[in-house]
C-alpha cells in the first residue's frame, strides 16, 4: 500500500506529490489528457515515454512527481525523481538520461496565474534544493516558470540541435550553395539507384523492429565510440515499450528500409506538436557502403514533416560535423535550475565551473570531447 500524497492548497490550485509506483501508473489517462492541452509539451513528456523509462530506470523511493489540480482536472505535471549531489538535494527529470528535451507539462490556458500559483506549491514542499532540467528547449515551460521564480534561477547552455525547414528535400537543397547541392544531388542519385522500400512498422510489430534496429545501430557503430546506454537490455526494453505506446498514440513513426528485400535500416522518429525529430537509427555496413544513409533518411523524414505540417525536422542533440552539409540552422537547448537557499546557490556554482571546463576541453580536445558524450 502505498503512502498518502502530501498535499499544499493555494489559490485553488492543489499540488499533490507521488512517490509510489504504483501512483504513477495510475495516471495514464488524467496525463494523456493534460498533454494534449500542453502546446510546449513534446514526446518526451508524454506519460508512454516517461512511464515505460521509469519501469526500466528508475530507482523505488526516489520517485518525486508534482501533480497540480484544480477543481479535480490535472492542469500541470512535473516529473522528478530525487538525488543527493554533493550534499545536495536534487530534483533530476525522470526520462532526462535519453531524453532530448527535458520540461515539464502545463495546462496552456493556466498562464503565468497558473505558473505562480504551481511555484508557489512546489516552493511549498519539503526536502528539495534544486530543480536541474538539463536540456530545455526554447520555449520549454520550465523556462517560462524560471522568470517567474521566487528563489535562485539560474541557465546556462546545453546540447545544441541542428534543424532544417519543414519543407521536402528538393526545397531545402535549392537553399544550398551549387557545390554543396550538386554532391548532395548526386547522392540521392545513388540512392535512387538502389531502389530502397520504405516500410512504416505498426504497433504490433514494433518489438522485433526495435531489437533490428538496436542490432544495425550496433553494427553501424562498431569500431567506434557507441553510446554504451544504447546497448544495454534495460534500453532495448524501455524503447520498445515506449515506441509502441508512441506510434499508438501517433507521436512517433518507425521506418524499416529494405533493399532486395533485405533489412538494410532503421529509423524510429518522433512526432511533436512544432516538429519531427529524428531520434535513432541504424543501418547495416553494407548500406553505408553504397549510400549515404543520412540523407536517406531526411529525404524521407523531410517528406514527412511536411505531409504533417510541422514547421521543422530536428535532428535532436548533436552538432556533428557529418550534419552540417544539409545548411541546418542551430538551436541551442538550456540547462534550467530551479532553487532555494545556499545549498542551490553552491550546485549552481558547481555546476557552472564543469560546464566551462568542458566548453574548454571542446575547444581544445574535440575528439576526446566527442569520446567522453558517447560513453555517458
Amino acid at each position: 500500500m502505498s503512502a498518502a500524497p502530501s498535499r499544499t492548497s493555494r489559490a485553488g490550485l492543489t499540488v499533490q506529490v507521488v512517490r509510489e509506483d504504483g501512483d504513477l501508473a495510475a495516471l495514464s489517462a488524467d496525463w494523456t489528457d493534460l498533454y494534449a492541452r500542453s502546446s510546449a509539451a513534446t514526446p518526451f513528456q508524454s506519460y508512454g515515454w516517461l512511464c515505460s523509462w521509469w519501469r526500466a530506470y528508475g530507482t523505488p523511493g526516489r520517485l518525486r512527481v508534482f501533480l497540480a489540480r484544480r477543481g479535480g482536472r490535472l492542469v500541470a505535471a512535473a516529473p522528478f525523481l530525487l538525488e543527493r549531489r554533493g550534499g545536495c538535494r536534487v530534483l533530476t527529470p525522470v526520462g532526462a538520461g535519453q531524453a532530448d528535451f527535458t520540461d515539464i507539462v502545463v495546462d496552456d490556458l493556466e498562464g503565468d496565474a497558473g505558473l505562480r500559483e504551481l511555484r508557489a506549491g512546489m516552493l511549498a514542499q519539503p526536502g528539495w534544493d534544486v530543480m536541474d532540467l538539463p536540456e530545455a528547449r526554447p520555449g520549454a515551460t520550465v523556462r517560462r516558470l524560471a522568470e517567474l521564480w521566487e528563489g535562485r534561477a539560474w541557465s546556462l547552455p546545453a546540447s545544441t540541435c541542428l534543424q532544417l525547414p519543414g519543407q521536402p528535400i528538393e526545397q531545402v537543397l535549392a537553399g544550398l550553395n551549387s557545390r554543396r547541392g550538386h554532391r548532395l544531388r548526386h547522392a540521392l542519385r545513388k540512392i535512387d539507384a538502389l531502389d530502397a522500400q520504405a516500410v512504416t512498422v505498426g504497433a504490433d510489430q514494433v518489438e522485433g523492429s526495435v531489437a533490428e534496429l538496436l542490432r544495425l545501430h550496433a553494427m553501424q557503430w562498431e569500431s567506434r565510440a557507441i553510446n554504451v546506454q544504447h546497448t544495454e537490455r534495460r534500453f532495448r526494453d524501455h524503447l520498445a515499450r515506449a515506441v509502441r505506446t508512441l506510434v499508438v498514440e501517433n507521436q512517433a513513426t518507425l521506418t524499416e528500409y529494405r533493399v532486395r528485400g533485405r533489412l538494410m535500416a532503421c529509423d524510429f522518429v518522433l512526432v511533436g506538436k512544432d516538429f519531427v525529430g529524428g531520434y535513432l537509427y541504424g543501418a547495416h555496413p553494407d548500406l553505408r557502403s553504397e549510400a549515404d544513409v543520412l540523407t536517406m533518411l531526411l529525404r524521407h523524414n523531410l517528406a514527412l514533416t511536411h505531409r504533417l505540417g510541422r514547421p521543422v525536422l530536428s535532428l535532436l542533440r548533436g552538432d556533428e560535423p557529418y550534419k552540417t552539409k544539409f545548411g541546418c540552422e542551430a538551436v541551442v537547448n538550456q540547462r534550467v535550475m530551479l532553487g532555494r537557499g545556499l545549498r542551490a546557490a553552491a550546485y549552481a556554482a558547481t555546476a557552472n565551473a564543469r560546464a566551462t571546463g568542458r566548453e574548454l576541453v571542446k575547444r581544445r580536445c574535440p575528439r576526446l570531447a566527442r569520446k567522453v558524450a558517447a560513453w555517458q
